[in-house]
């Protein structure tokens, strides 16, 4: 494994619970940009998928951050997965 392949990492959520209408997908993008983190966010018909992938410290930073969401959302659960990065570059609502 070369530097370049530890220096970014990818992770997919499914977050589950109240976290539609409460600007979790914008705010999970405003946030993302922020730190240099690329991927996208989508609403689901169970809640909301979303790819995180950059450095590491920044992508576990947001994954622990879904796991409670913005100010009205109400996380019931947040299921992670591993995948490998694809070079995604900015991040987009979906």
């Amino acid at each position: 494994m070369s530097e370049a392949d530890t220096s970014t990492i990818r992770r997919r959520l499914k977050v589950s619970g109240r976290v539609q209408g409460v600007f979790y997908r914008e705010t999970l993008r405003r946030l993302a940009e922020e730190a240099g983190v690329s991927g996208w966010a989508r609403n689901t018909r169970d809640g909301l998928e979303a790819a995180l992938e950059g450095p590491p410290d920044k992508v576990e930073s947001l994954v622990q951050w879904s796991r409670k969401g913005p100010p009205h959302a109400v996380v019931i659960h947040v299921q992670v997965d591993d995948e490998p990065p694809t070079g995604e570059q900015g991040f987009r609502v979906r």
